[in-house]
């Protein structure tokens, strides 16, 4: 198989409810690929699946050519995860939670501490190895779950959200820890909802929305195929559902969502001109316009427009 991950016809289904559904995806080795998608698109439940925390109803998914439905103990021996909000034993340190961790994996104690001193210097952490976790900050516990799931030198690592949550300084500290991982021999698998993440640390994205596949390519690739732009347009007087709803309405338009009482967000297809003529149609309203600006990265104005197709 050509990928380190390779997910074919994958199904998981809750009393009828198909949280994912026939999703196949190969990702290829070394790249970071982001799964993004919208609370509830299926994220979680598919690296669920690929870590055997859940069962599939349907399909297969390998990782480095073993099937982890089948076989899942030796398809996840050379894979390291962060899934869901990261625990540790509060009263434990960092270099304590590595000793036991690498113990259940049966790593050498040598080579737990070796490996140990290696992982919590690539997490800025070293100066915190002697201190008990329950005095951490959240973005201090994240960056330690990296540190253990990096422990016995994974060439996978798969990742659900790791800066959800966290403040901006903490985010900022993941994100640049996940640029460095990106020079290593690692393929990693992340998935998330923000859009800026994805584009900024990512090679290659893949779109998901009801446990569907909307679109897999290189970033780059996806940036410039987007057609559509996202417009705010702020106005003086209160938007009501009526205005929003004939704004919605306008050649052009995919769709018109309130921000606030007087800032409209409009996902928008064409071009200069056309952007003119929806500021003379959006003022034909009635409407006093404050300020008419593209405001949406390339990459989320794709995303909202394959996300109005796909419904």
């Amino acid at each position: 198989m050509d990928g380190t991950i390779v997910i074919q016809n994958l199904t998981k289904s809750f009393q009828g409810f198909k949280a994912v559904d026939s999703l196949t995806l190969t990702v290829k080795r070394r790249s970071f690929l982001g799964f993004l998608g919208p609370n509830g698109a299926g994220k979680t439940t598919t690296i669920k699946i690929l870590t055997n925390l859940l069962s599939a109803s349907e399909g297969q998914a390998f990782l480095n050519d073993v099937d982890v439905t089948k076989y899942p103990k030796k398809a996840l021996a050379g894979v390291g995860a962060v899934v869901e909000t990261p625990e540790f034993y509060p009263f434990l340190t960092p270099n304590e939670t590595l000793e036991y961790l690498g113990t259940l994996r049966g790593m050498p104690k040598r080579e737990i501490g070796r490996r140990g001193k290696e992982v919590l210097g690539t997490v800025k952490l070293e100066e915190w190895a002697d201190t008990r976790i329950g005095k951490f900050s959240k973005g201090m516990k994240q960056r330690l779950a990296i540190a253990q799931a990096l422990l016995h030198e994974p060439h996978v690592l798969i990742l659900d959200e790791p800066t959800s949550g966290l403040d901006p300084r903490g985010m900022v500290e993941v994100r640049n820890i996940l640029k460095d991982l990106k020079k290593g021999d690692y393929t990693i698998f992340m998935s998330s909802h923000l859009l800026n993440e994805v584009q900024e640390i990512c090679d290659s994205v893949a779109l998901i929305d009801h446990g569907k596949l909307l679109a897999h390519d290189a970033v780059s690739s996806l940036v410039s195929s987007s057609t559509a732009k996202a417009i705010e347009v702020r106005v003086l007087q209160p938007l009501d559902g009526h205005t929003i709803e004939r704004i919605s309405g306008f050649e052009g338009v995919e769709s018109a969502a309130p921000l606030s009482e007087t800032l409209l967000s409009i996902s928008f297809k064409g071009d200069e001109t056309d952007q003119a003529r929806l500021l003379a149609d959006i003022q034909a309203l009635g409407l006093k316009v404050v300020s008419f600006k593209e405001s949406g990265i390339p990459l989320e104005s794709l995303y909202m427009s394959l996300i109005t197709d796909s419904r």
